[in-house]
């Protein structure tokens, strides 16, 4: 990578251009928190292309500003929880090499849901809130999988240009 910071630049603006793009996709299925997660796109090619730490970077930093720009302070909690967790699966499953891209993207799909209703359900002090798992997973499950498949394809074609 001839200049990291200059990347680093540029993910970071891709990744808020989709964090906005996908904040005006009317994507509801009467459901909270449910979302494409096109952001994720971004961290699973940087994960795979770039580095461990620059993707948890530019993660954090997108979350944090995206809350700001085009959010509040409850989407920036809710967000880092589950972008968070959501790396952290993501990471460990790709570091034991033995699981491909797909996999890994779905599990970051998956576990961003999880740590959102787990942070949801401290805000709101019940438990109950657990109700909506069944279809946060799936929801989680199918957009991961999309974004995997999306991620994959990015990665064959132009990660060799990035590393």
């Amino acid at each position: 990578m001839r200049n990291k910071v200059a990347y680093l630049g540029v993910f970071l603006a891709l990744a808020l251009v989709l964090s906005y793009v996908e904040s005006l996709i009317p994507f509801y299925f009467g459901i909270p928190g449910v979302k494409l997660g096109l952001t994720n796109l971004v961290v699973v090619f940087m994960l795979y292309c770039v580095g461990t730490w620059e993707a948890f970077t530019i993660s954090a930093l997108r979350i944090v500003l995206a809350g700001f720009l085009f959010g509040n302070m409850f989407s920036i909690l809710y967000s880092l929880a589950g972008g968070l967790l959501s790396f952290l699966v993501m990471y460990l499953l790709k570091k034991t090499k033995r699981f491909g891209v797909l996999p890994v993207s779905v599990s970051g799909g998956i576990f961003h849901n999880v740590g959102q209703l787990t942070v949801a359900a401290a805000v709101v002090e019940t438990g109950s809130i657990f109700y909506y798992l069944p279809v946060l997973l799936l929801a989680g499950a199918v957009t991961g999988l999309l974004i995997g498949a999306a991620a994959q394809e990015m990665i064959k074609r132009i990660g060799n240009r990035i590393r």
